[in-house]
C-alpha cells in the first residue's frame, strides 16, 4: 500500500473549495479578450471525488467526473450551426499517476497507461459543446482508509491559454448519509414542520467538522435564525429556482460509524399557498475554514442568533439514513383551476375575438418542483361555421378528439396562487349557426387537489340567445358545471385582464402567470375550420404527466436540443 501514512489528515484539509473558485474562475472567463491575446480556456469538472470502501461508488459504467472546457462568449442558443470561437489543433492531457497503489481509473481518449491525451480543433463560447470525455474511478482490493492522491488535466494549442484542473481523491475517508425524513399528515398549508435532521459518518475516518446545506423552495421558510449560519434568499428569476438556503458550520469533530443530530429540531415553516414544496438537506465533510470561505464567496447574510449545535447519539438505525433527505411540505392544500369562455355576435364575413381565459383562484399555487415545470394543457374547439384566422401563441392545432381537429393550449407551471391568463382567438364567421359553440377544458381526471372541477370548462359562443359561456354540459358537452350555452345564465367573456398583466414565471413579486407569458399575443396564423359542439377531453393527442406528488398534466416541455456543434 502506498501513499497512506502521513496523509490522513492532510486530504480533509486540502480537498477545499477548490470547486468554488474553479467555478468563479470559468464564468469570469466569458469576458472578452484582446485579438492578440491567447484565448482564455478554462478545463472543468468536479475537482473532488470521495471514494467509498463500503459502498459501489455508484453505477460502474458513470463516470464521476466530466471534463470539459469553458471558453469565453455567450452559450449558442437557437436554431441551425453553432460558430465556434476557435478553430484549430489543441490537446487536453490527463494524468493520473498520481492514482498509482490508490485507486483504478478509467480514461477517456487515448491513453497510455495511466495518461491519456484528448484532442480537438473547434471551441465554441461556454462549455456545454465543449465536452472532453468522462473519468470513472473505483476502489481496489488493495485500496485502504486514508489513501489519497491527484489527477491532473491540462491543456495546450496555439493561440490558447488553458486553465489547468486538480482533481484529488480520497478513499475511505469521512462518508456522510442524511437522517430520512417523513411528514405528519396533519401538517397544513401555513404549519411549522420539527425536521429532525441529523447525520451519520459511515465512512472509515473521523472529519474535522461537518458543514449543513438546507433549501426550501419557495413556499418554504425557516423562522428561526443561528449564529454558525448563513442564510440567501432567492426571489428574482424562474420560480422553480425561487426560495431560501442556508450554510451551517460544526466545527467539533464527526466521529467514524457515529450518528448526529441537531440539539433541536429545524424549524420549516410552510406559507398559506404552499403545496408540494421541496424542502431538502445534507451533511458534508468539508473543514470548517473552507465552510467560511464558501459562504463569503456568495451572497449571504449572517445569522443573528445562538448557534445551531450537533448532539451525539448513543445508538442509530443504519437503514434510517441515505444519501439524499428530501421531502414535500405539505401534500394537503388546494387549488382552484377555471377556465372562462367568450359569447359573441356577429354576421357572416365578420371577425371577432373570442377571449379565453384561464386562472388559478388559489389558495395553492402548483410548485412543479418534481416535474421541473411540465405545462399544464387544455383543448379548444372551434364552434361550427367559424375559422380561427389567428390563435394564441401558446396554442397549436392538434387532434382534439377522435376525427376532430381544435386547439391545445399549454400554460407553464410553476404556476402562481393568483395566476391569469388570457388566450385570444381570432375568429371569422362564414356562415352564421345560430348558437354555434366550442367547447374549451382542462382533461377530465380525478384531480384531488383542484377544489372545483365544475369551471374547469367553458364555451365560445356565437351567435348564442343570451351568451352563456361557462361550464355545463350543453350539446355534446359532458365535464362540469350547470350552464349550458342558452340556459339565460350571462358568463365570464373574459374582458377583464390581459395575459401578462399579472406577471410572469422568472419576474420576481409579481402575481400570477407561470412561465413565458402563456397566452401572451397571437400568432401562428393558423386557418381552423369548426366542427360543432363536440366533448372534447383529452384523446390521443393529450399526454398525461405526472406534476409534483400527485397533480397531473398535458403536453410535455418540448425537450431542448442537446450538445454537438448543431442546435
Amino acid at each position: 500500500m502506498t501513499q497512506q501514512a502521513n496523509r490522513r489528515l492532510r486530504p480533509l484539509r486540502a480537498l477545499g473549495l477548490v470547486a468554488a473558485t474553479s467555478l468563479v474562475a470559468a464564468g469570469a472567463a466569458g469576458t472578452a479578450h484582446a485579438a492578440d491575446a491567447p484565448l482564455p480556456v478554462t478545463i472543468t469538472g468536479e475537482d473532488r471525488v470521495d471514494l467509498s470502501l463500503h459502498s459501489d461508488n455508484g453505477d460502474p459504467s458513470e463516470p464521476q467526473v466530466d471534463l470539459r472546457l469553458n471558453a469565453p462568449g455567450e452559450p449558442f442558443e437557437g436554431d441551425g450551426v453553432i460558430p465556434p470561437v476557435f478553430t484549430g489543433d489543441y490537446t487536453i492531457r490527463i494524468d493520473a499517476s498520481g492514482l498509482a497503489g490508490v485507486a483504478e481509473v478509467k480514461l477517456p481518449c487515448r491513453a497510455d497507461g495511466p495518461v491519456a491525451v484528448c484532442s480537438g480543433s473547434e471551441l465554441y463560447a461556454g462549455e456545454r459543446y465543449n465536452r472532453v470525455g468522462g473519468i470513472r474511478l473505483d476502489v481496489t482490493g488493495d485500496s485502504e482508509a486514508g489513501d489519497f492522491g491527484s489527477i491532473t488535466v491540462t491543456g495546450e494549442g496555439e493561440g490558447l491559454e488553458f486553465t489547468p484542473l486538480t482533481i484529488d481523491v480520497l478513499v475511505g475517508g469521512p462518508e456522510f448519509l442524511n437522517r430520512a425524513l417523513s411528514v405528519p399528515d396533519d401538517l397544513r398549508a401555513g404549519g411549522t414542520y420539527a425536521a429532525p435532521v441529523g447525520l451519520r459518518n459511515a465512512g472509515s475516518m473521523p472529519a474535522e467538522g461537518a458543514v449543513l446545506r438546507f433549501r426550501g423552495s419557495r413556499g418554504v421558510s425557516f423562522p428561526d435564525s443561528y449564529g454558525n449560519c448563513a442564510y440567501a434568499e432567492v426571489t428574482t428569476g424562474p420560480l422553480l429556482r425561487q426560495g431560501t438556503e442556508a450554510i451551517c458550520v460544526f466545527p467539533d469533530r464527526i466521529d467514524a460509524g457515529t450518528a448526529y443530530a441537531l440539539a433541536e429540531p429545524l424549524k420549516v415553516k410552510t406559507a398559506d399557498f404552499a403545496l408540494h414544496d421541496v424542502f431538502t438537506y445534507s451533511f458534508t465533510a468539508v473543514a470548517p475554514d473552507e465552510a467560511a470561505a464558501l459562504r463569503a464567496a456568495k451572497d449571504y447574510r449572517p445569522g443573528t442568533g445562538g448557534d445551531l449545535t450537533l448532539k451525539k447519539l448513543p445508538s442509530a438505525n443504519p437503514a434510517d439514513y441515505s444519501r439524499y433527505a428530501d421531502v414535500d411540505l405539505p401534500v394537503r392544500n388546494t387549488y382552484d383551476l377555471e377556465l372562462t369562455g367568450s359569447s359573441q355576435a356577429a354576421a357572416a364575413g365578420d371577425t371577432v375575438t373570442a377571449e379565453i381565459r384561464f386562472r388559478n383562484n388559489g389558495p395553492a399555487w402548483i410548485s412543479a418542483q418534481r416535474s421541473g415545470g411540465e405545462p399544464i394543457g387544455f383543448t379548444v374547439a372551434v364552434p361550427e361555421g367559424a375559422t380561427v384566422t389567428k390563435a394564441p401563441e401558446r396554442c397549436g392545432e392538434n387532434t382534439i378528439a377522435e376525427g376532430v381537429k381544435g386547439y391545445l393550449c399549454w400554460v407553464n407551471t410553476p404556476l402562481l396562487e393568483d395566476a391569469e391568463l388570457d388566450f385570444p382567438f381570432e375568429l371569422r364567421v362564414d356562415r352564421v349557426v345560430e348558437g354555434a359553440k366550442g367547447k374549451v377544458a382542462l382533461p377530465e381526471w380525478d384531480n384531488p387537489f383542484d377544489s372545483d372541477h365544475a369551471n374547469n370548462s367553458a364555451w365560445i359562443v356565437l351567435n348564442g340567445s343570451d351568451g352563456a359561456t361557462d361550464g355545463g354540459t350543453g350539446d355534446g358537452g359532458t365535464s362540469g358545471g350547470s350552464t349550458p350555452p342558452g340556459s339565460g345564465e350571462e358568463g365570464d367573456s373574459g374582458a377583464n385582464g390581459s395575459s401578462g398583466t399579472n406577471g410572469t414565471n422568472g419576474t420576481s413579486g409579481t402575481n400570477g402567470t407561470s412561465g413565458d407569458g402563456a397566452g401572451d399575443g397571437a400568432g401562428g396564423g393558423l386557418a381552423l375550420t369548426g366542427a360543432g359542439g363536440v366533448t372534447l377531453v383529452g384523446g390521443a393527442a393529450l399526454l398525461a404527466l405526472g406534476l409534483g406528488a400527485g397533480v397531473v398534466v398535458l403536453l410535455r416541455r418540448r425537450a431542448r436540443q442537446g450538445g454537438g456543434v448543431t442546435a
